[in-house]
């Protein structure tokens, strides 16, 4: 079993979603620095679940001592299935998806609320998908600067259709303790699908007003729970 390291040195990794590369962790990685913990973060090709799990292991793999997994979006995905491994003492979800068991983005989305937000999801090209510019600001990034916003949209990542039916062989939050911030003005992941997944997780709940893109729009209430986590994954890790 690896060494604990104390909540002040926690290892944090940092897994990004659908449509973003991992610069729009830098806000949250400055604070967590500043809060003194070592942080990583995964630049996940999103073509498919198991190359992004593969990618994310190789970090956890590098890193000295136990690791926090947090994850944005399908980032959350991402984590539930390499969450499993051994380094791994806890994991957050940041308005993210929590699939159980054989669910995928596909499955948890198929069935929306009635009057649920409708994703600007522009058909497959390639096996690939992307937000309508125009409608991208609004729906993932309401509450952050206009400017910021615009260039997110412009400079999106292409979603993997693979990656979206990509399937959890086993969640990980059914063996490590998790944490949730539910961002209460989201347009993509519905509040309530987000409070519903931490719940049949046993997360630790934050609810926080916020657009998909909270993790931009407010880095430090973010890294905020995330420290809290990391200091709850440290006595997690030290009792086992």
């Amino acid at each position: 079993m690896p060494a604990t390291p104390t909540s002040s040195s926690r290892n944090v990794v940092l897994v990004h979603g659908g449509f973003v590369d991992g610069s729009g962790w830098e806000s949250v990685y400055r604070a967590l620095r500043k809060a003194g913990h070592a942080v990583s973060i995964v630049q996940n090709p999103t073509i498919s679940l198991a190359d992004d799990v593969r990618a994310t292991k190789r970090v956890i793999a590098a890193q000295n001592g136990s690791v926090l997994l947090v994850g944005h979006s399908y980032g959350g995905v991402v984590i539930t299935e390499a969450g499993n491994d051994p380094k791994v003492v806890g994991l957050v979800y940041i308005a993210a998806f929590a699939p159980d068991k054989g669910e995928s983005v596909s499955s948890l989305i198929k069935d929306p609320p009635p009057g649920a937000p409708v994703p600007p999801i522009l058909p497959p090209q390639d096996g690939f998908l992307f937000l309508d510019k125009t409608k991208f600001p609004a729906s993932f990034a309401a509450d952050v600067e206009v400017a910021k916003a615009e260039f997110m949209a412009d400079s999106q990542v292409p979603w993997g259709v693979e990656a979206l039916t990509g399937t959890i062989s086993q969640p990980a939050w059914k063996a490590k303790p998790s944490w949730c911030l539910v961002a209460t003005d989201d347009r993509l992941i519905p509040p309530p699908a987000q409070r519903f997944m931490a719940k049949r997780a046993g997360a630790t709940v934050v609810e926080i007003p916020g657009s998909h893109a909270v993790y931009v729009s407010q880095p430090d209430e973010v890294a905020r729970l995330i420290v809290k986590a990391a200091k709850g994954g440290a006595e997690v890790a030290h009792s086992g």
